[in-house]
């Protein structure tokens, strides 16, 4: 059966202290679609929100932001924040607060007589133990040397991940880390950050561990699968089922973090 491509150009970037990530969906014009991206970490704030437009594929590479919009992060916990505009489609949380484990947030976004919600609970953070390297052989040389994160999953519960790179001070935006307990439940697990860029001896490396929940870890785990398929100008585009309804693109994640900086050896 032949597979339909649907119209539609999709490039954003998943950021501030979550995935960073950009994607390409490659084909003709459609309407533009609204974009959000937002965190709430246990770390300190203020937590953003960004929201622009999706653009044809005819037109250049520059993402309208959506500006004046209303936006409003609540909390289980009591939590309630106006976040302010603070330049162009990137929207900020305006009270001292911190993001808690166990409290369910809601992100409210009220743009052009559109309302969007998405809600995201923080799961209990999984200690990062270290972090250590391995080399990946082929035909007896070495081929790349990447990161390997060792940490104690939880048992009996299921648990989320979502690894992010930064090498010399440059994140590595080609690919989502994201992996699950699904055959790990209970081990001490030591997961190779699988790369395309081989680091070098004598590199400063930190490796940033979030806990998400199962919604983003959908997402994310939808996007990574395109990615590597090599999906986006062969078969209908599956654009990674959002946590934000009312056909919103992104995704809205509560989660810990943490991060180990090491030199690479």
């Amino acid at each position: 059966m032949k597979l339909t491509i649907k119209p539609v150009l999709l490039l954003f970037l998943l950021a501030v202290a979550g995935c960073k990530k950009v994607i390409h969906v490659d084909l003709n014009d459609v309407a533009p679609q609204i974009v959000i991206t937002g965190d709430v970490t246990n770390a300190t704030g203020p937590y953003i929100v960004n929201i622009s437009k999706t653009v044809n594929f005819s037109e250049s590479n520059v993402f309208p932001p959506v500006q004046g919009a209303q936006v409003t992060i609540t909390g289980t916990d009591g939590t309630h924040d106006n976040l302010a505009e603070t330049t162009p489609g990137r929207y900020a949380t305006t009270l001292s607060w911190l993001g808690k484990t166990g409290v369910s947030y809601t992100l409210t976004v009220v743009t052009g007589g559109q309302t969007y919600t998405a809600t995201s609970t923080m799961p209990p953070q999984v200690p990062l133990d270290s972090v250590s390297f391995q080399a990946t052989t082929g035909l007896g040389r070495k081929l790349h040397l990447q990161a390997v994160p060792n940490y104690q999953d939880p048992a009996g519960v299921s648990n989320y991940y979502q690894f992010t790179e930064n090498i010399n001070g440059q994140d590595y935006t080609k690919k989502v880390f994201a992996s699950n307990d699904r055959l790990s439940d209970g081990k001490y697990t030591s997961r190779r950050l699988d790369t395309d860029t081989t680091l070098q001896v004598g590199d400063l490396l930190l490796v940033s561990m979030y806990c998400i929940d199962q919604g983003v870890y959908n997402y994310l785990s939808t996007l990574n699968n395109e990615s590597d398929a090599g999906n986006f100008s062969s078969v209908t585009p599956a654009n990674p089922t959002s946590n934000i309804n009312n056909g919103a693109l992104g995704y809205f994640s509560a989660h810990s973090t943490q991060s180990r900086q090491v030199i690479v050896h």
